[in-house]
């Protein structure tokens, strides 16, 4: 199985990426540098790409052009960045632009690309968004621009299911809350442990295989009936 992840370099990307080499697929994977984080793994294939810039999606496009094309297609790239109501218009919308741009169109078009490809050459693809919990129970005002690329990634992966459910393609939004990932310690950092973890059901934050595994499985196409749905992994912190 070929697949392509957006955002490999670290986290919850990276633990999707391994999680899928080890079971010996062909993974096609993203990240703003030239560093590949598989170097020895010859089943890997590094693709340097700013989703912040338009111009540079075209080096993904090619991937879905030919008889290869991959069968799994996983937006995981995304950025998280403040933009407190209190600064200027300009500098406001800037953010607003630059988060919808990573996290949401630039996802937009290449499952635009991945699903007309699909579709001509009969392929039952699945297409996997990595949202977040943001995008259900919002988030706090200076992060309001990523709840809302989130929150716009789930129903633009539901309009996908039911558009194109009659072709055999699948597509499915994960929805994570906090995750054992260099950002998150990030966090730590900042607010101390007992931030990320006040509001759980559980005494501690995910881990990123956690979300690696569910990858998995919906790539393998065992949950073909689960098309739309989201799958939310936050330790309980908020409950659907």
């Amino acid at each position: 199985m070929k697949l392509l992840i957006t955002g490999t370099s670290r986290g919850i990307g990276k633990s999707i990426a391994q999680k899928l080499l080890d079971e010996g697929h062909e993974v096609i994977g993203t990240s703003r540098s030239t560093d590949t984080p598989f170097p020895s793994n010859q089943n890997y294939t590094h693709i340097k790409c700013d989703l912040a810039k338009p111009e540079e999606l075209e080096k993904l496009k090619s991937f879905f052009k030919g008889d290869e094309t991959p069968e799994v297609l996983i937006n995981n790239a995304g950025m998280f960045a403040e933009a407190q109501f209190d600064i200027s218009d300009e500098d406001w919308l800037e953010n607003w632009d630059k988060t919808l741009q990573v996290n949401l169109r630039s996802a937009a078009l290449i499952s635009k690309w991945a699903l007309n490809a699909w579709t001509k050459a009969g392929i039952e693809g699945r297409l996997i968004n990595i949202s977040s919990r943001a995008g259900y129970r919002g988030d706090t005002g200076e992060y309001a621009s990523y709840a809302a690329s989130k929150g716009g990634m789930v129903a633009f992966t539901k309009s996908i299911a039911r558009s194109f459910g009659k072709h055999g393609i699948t597509a499915y939004t994960i929805a994570p809350g906090f995750v054992d990932t260099d950002m998150a310690q990030g966090s730590i950092e900042v607010y101390g442990a007992d931030y990320l973890t006040k509001d759980l059901a559980l005494d501690s934050i995910a881990p990123p295989e956690q979300i690696a595994n569910i990858v998995s499985l919906l790539s393998e196409g065992k949950l073909t009936h689960a098309t739309g749905q989201t799958f939310h992994v936050n330790s309980g912190s908020y409950l659907i």
